[in-house]
């Protein structure tokens, strides 16, 4: 006979309600990665109405996790990390669908990962990070800016202007987080 199965009943194996949020948001982002692929593939047009009326309660939800795992009492740093995969899996899906129009956003997908790399190469990098309201401010103007871009009613000069501001906040919220991991590794700070 195999090994037992894990209890879900048990504390920490649960779906928390800031899970259940979350796995909301995974759902959505998962469909909106259906519609980029029916995108590329020529079915729907880009900037279409189901993957920007999908992506606005997926980028919206966002919102919701913290505050309602701080509510419940529920807050957990599997939930944490959870949500930050999720919202990383989400930006990458819209990047990949405003690529052709707004190139840059290449970098809004990619940063994530880029900077997992960049801890791989730098272990002072995967220190943990101070928090910053500016950072969380910045990390939920990335998805305003890409959903508006998908807006299908804006002039696309709106969305590629959202985006290319959103970029250059990313790159100083990288950066100065690098410039900080660095200090505080050679014993500056």
């Amino acid at each position: 006979m195999g090994k037992p199965l894990p209890d879900a009943r048990r504390p920490g194996l649960r779906l928390t309600p800031a899970d259940r949020v979350t796995l909301t948001r995974a759902a959505l982002g998962l469909g909106c990665a259906v519609l980029v692929a029916l995108t590329y593939a020529g079915v729907l047009p880009m900037r279409s109405w189901p993957l920007f009326l999908l992506a606005v309660p997926a980028a919206v939800l966002d919102a919701v996790d913290g505050p309602v795992a701080r509510r419940t009492g529920t807050v957990t740093e599997r939930g944490s990390r959870w949500d930050m995969e999720v919202d990383s899996a989400f930006l990458l899906v819209l990047s990949v669908a405003l690529f052709p129009l707004a190139p840059w956003v290449a970098v809004i997908g990619l940063a994530r990962y880029l900077f997992w790399v960049g801890g791989v190469l730098r272990p002072a990098w995967r220190r943990p990070l101070a928090f910053r309201q500016s950072r969380r401010i910045i990390a939920a103007y990335q998805a305003v800016a890409m959903v508006v871009a998908l807006a299908p009613f804006l002039p696309l000069w709106v969305g590629q202007g959202m985006t290319a501001l959103a970029v250059g906040l990313l790159l100083f919220s990288f950066g100065r987080d690098i410039a900080t991991q660095e200090r505080t590794a050679a014993g500056r700070l």
